[in-house]
């Protein structure tokens, strides 16, 4: 059975605010796919992959997923901080429907991909963000799934190591499953994927190949700086703009 993620007039607005994260959205996600969701903050697109995974429900329209799923949308879910990262294996590779005949089995090659062999007797609250997150990474993709759904969580990790993770993106692909991936990193999604689709105010602006998408989205980008500047330039000149368009003197600023 081919696997693919369908969305047809998708329509999606927060429980108890007045603001829609994804408004009239269609489109469909065939297998074997490697599809970036890129955009500005607020775009909707962690809203996306959650409606995937079935965490919200669409006020409108239907979402229609086949095939399996490994969602790994925040780091570390599952990990319990006190226990060691070989006891984490084992807790969070029992979320994701591993025996522990299984995940034993595996222990070597999850902390050797992890770069983390001398520590698997360390406690997680001892490990750095990009210690937690290659584990957390090694752990998910343990997963027997068609369809892999990813929320910036390369951002974390070193260049060496989201190399090591495109290249399982890669094979991936080879064996014709699905991975969907919400990223910042424009040069990653134009090097490694094969679709690209831009969000603003919950609709689709564009979906095509990276290369014509990403520089969609970068002229976009400069286009709000240069409307941010053209506002400081005209503040008055007791008061300084800043980038988000507010007024303020300035006393606090983060």
């Amino acid at each position: 059975i081919q696997h693919e993620i369908r969305f047809r007039d998708v329509r999606f607005r927060y429980p108890g605010i007045e603001r829609t994260a994804l408004n009239g959205l269609t489109l469909t996600i065939p297998r074997g796919s490697i599809a970036a969701v890129v955009g500005p903050n607020g775009a909707g697109k962690s809203t996306l992959l959650k409606l995937i995974a079935g965490i919200y429900q669409p006020d409108e329209g239907t979402v229609d997923v086949r095939g399996r799923l490994s969602p790994f949308l925040e780091l570390g879910v599952g990990f319990n901080p006190e226990l060691t990262a070989r006891e984490n294996v084992y807790l969070s590779g029992s979320v994701l429907g591993l025996t522990r005949g299984e995940l034993g089995r595996r222990m070597d090659d999850i902390l050797h991909f992890a770069e983390i062999e001398e520590f698997s007797e360390t406690k997680l609250k001892n490990f750095s963000s990009g210690m937690q997150v290659r584990l957390a990474f090694s752990v998910a993709i343990q997963a027997d799934a068609d369809i892999l759904l990813m929320d910036e969580v390369l951002a974390v990790g070193d260049a060496a190591f989201a190399e090591k993770c495109f290249d399982i993106f890669a094979r991936y692909k080879r064996e014709g499953r699905t991975v969907v991936l919400v990223s910042h990193d424009l040069s990653s999604v134009q090097n490694y994927c094969d679709r690209c689709i831009l969000l603003e105010h919950g609709r689709v602006i564009a979906d095509g190949t990276p290369g014509d998408v990403t520089a969609l989205y970068r002229r976009m980008v400069g286009s709000m700086t240069d409307v941010a500047g053209d506002a400081t330039a005209e503040a008055p000149e007791d008061q300084e703009a800043v980038p988000s368009g507010r007024w303020g003197a300035r006393e606090v600023t983060i």
